[in-house]
């Protein structure tokens, strides 16, 4: 507190970009490291950041300056990154999923707590004008009581415009487990941790076509679900239907709508971090667009890193861990739902 937080960052391809720009605008944060396992691609990475250091992930974990390690490698690599960070001393911050599984997510939040460090996990988009405008709205009574929600994601798949679409169709891919973290993170953050799950999937062939780059027209095969829908139970007794989709052509649904007893929100996109919340209550004529409540203005991927280095010691930051767990262990066992055809009872909560 009252100085920046020095930050190393391991992993950096695309995503990176988004992260350092962020950084860099943010006198809470300082960027002082950055490793990955092709130091060229590090070195292009950080060519408009003078000062900054390149190095091996060995030697970041070991540099003493460094005081957070921002995680932007591939999931599969989360976990082994994280405990190496933890071990080192160092709070980590990863992209999300916090792991690839909720057994190495659980492994990362245990080892965190042994070595007294914290942890903090993307999605922090719902440290947005969007989510928080909403979660405001819900929070001052606007809707009444809350009762269900809806959240939808359709889109043909990835393949369209990905050069290499592969992962988004095996084990650890699918419209879920790839856009699930942002609708799931928004839908407990404005109502509340979940208690039981029920799902069903589908898939509608057995392999995409990749649409551009060097390997346009090249065949991928498909492995899993491609269409998720499922019902989420909070605490709460709030009842949210989620719809994922890589089968759909498109939708004119809301991205995300909350019901209430007195009222219903319409909110924004939570891949981005503003956007107008619209509201309609009961016997008025129509939809308003509320004014901007809450939550963090002009944000960027890296504004959970802020808000975690401004957050006392005694707090715990908005964009932590156990919501990262928590969200995880949803989605996978929202995936265990649709193959056993029985609800499922969640082990976690935030």
């Amino acid at each position: 507190m009252g100085r920046p937080l020095n930050v190393g960052v391991v992993g950096c391809g695309a995503i990176s970009a988004q992260y350092l720009t962020t950084i860099e605008r943010l006198p809470r944060l300082r960027l002082v490291a950055v490793a990955d396992l092709d130091l060229d691609r590090a070195r292009q990475a950080v060519r408009a950041y003078p000062g900054v250091d390149v190095m091996s992930v060995p030697e970041l974990m070991a540099d003493p300056r460094v005081e957070m390690v921002l995680n932007l490698t591939v999931p599969a690599a989360h976990a082994d990154v994280a405990l190496l960070a933890i071990a080192a001393g160092k709070h980590v911050y990863c992209e999300k999923p916090l792991a690839a599984t909720s057994a190495d997510a659980r492994r990362v939040l245990d080892a965190a707590t042994a070595a007294g460090v914290r942890v903090g996990c993307a999605p922090d988009t719902v440290l947005g004008t969007g989510t928080q405008t909403a979660r405001m709205a819900i929070d001052d009574g606007l809707i009444g009581t809350p009762v269900a929600a809806t959240a939808t994601m359709m889109t043909p798949g990835h393949e369209r415009w990905h050069p290499d679409p592969d992962f988004y169709y095996v084990a650890g891919g699918g419209p879920l487990l790839d856009m699930g973290p942002y609708y799931i993170s928004s839908l407990v953050t404005m109502l509340g941790p979940v208690t039981t799950v029920i799902g069903a999937g589908s898939r509608t062939r057995s392999k995409r076509t990749i649409g551009s780059g060097p390997r346009q027209g090249e065949s991928v095969p498909v492995t899993v679900d491609t269409h998720v829908t499922g019902v989420l139970v909070h605490e709460s007794g709030v009842l949210s239907t989620l719809v994922m989709s890589f089968d759909a052509v498109a939708t004119k649904a809301s991205r995300i709508e909350v019901h209430g007893e007195q009222g219903s929100l319409v909110v924004p996109d939570p891949n981005h971090f503003d956007g107008p919340v619209e509201l309609a209550r009961l016997g008025e004529d129509g939809w308003r667009t509320l004014p901007v409540s809450a939550g963090y203005t002009d944000a960027g991927r890296g504004i959970g890193l802020a808000d975690f280095a401004t957050t006392p010691p005694d707090r715990v930051p908005r964009a932590n861990g156990d919501l990262a767990f928590h969200v995880l262990d949803i989605m996978e066992s929202l995936l265990t739902s649709t193959t056993t055809a029985q609800a499922v009872t969640l082990t976690t909560t935030t």
